[in-house]
């Protein structure tokens, strides 16, 4: 099942100048606040900080799709034409996440939550 796209991670050069920015911007403080994550909640959408994400190749902005099997998800993604860019991963809590990458070159994200929120 898809809950649709409820996080979006942004890969950040400067994690404490895009944590005050973000904070600001968004109006709230972090939920989460750890050298290798920041992350805010604004109603039931997550936006996310990776001081790592440049260095695992992330470009942009990714959004992810909360779904309640990634490696499901991720193999009808593939069988539909779909690119893995990275396969199942725990990126920690409990949480499973996968990127693949449509013909078109657009990024999308898959994650399975315990709570599927």
């Amino acid at each position: 099942m898809n809950h649709g796209i409820k996080t979006i991670i942004v890969p950040v050069r400067d994690l404490d100048a895009a944590r005050a920015l973000y904070e600001t911007v968004l109006g709230v403080a972090p939920y989460a606040d750890e050298p290798y994550y920041v992350g805010f909640r604004v109603g039931d959408q997550e936006i996310g900080l990776d001081p790592n994400g440049h260095n695992h190749g992330m470009t942009g902005p990714v959004g992810y799709c909360h779904v309640g099997d990634v490696a499901a998800v991720l193999a009808q993604a593939v069988d539909a034409g779909w690119r893995t860019r990275q396969g199942v991963k725990d990126v920690g809590a409990g949480q499973l996440a996968a990127v693949v990458e449509d013909p078109s070159g657009n990024i999308l994200g898959f994650l399975e939550r315990k709570d599927l929120s």
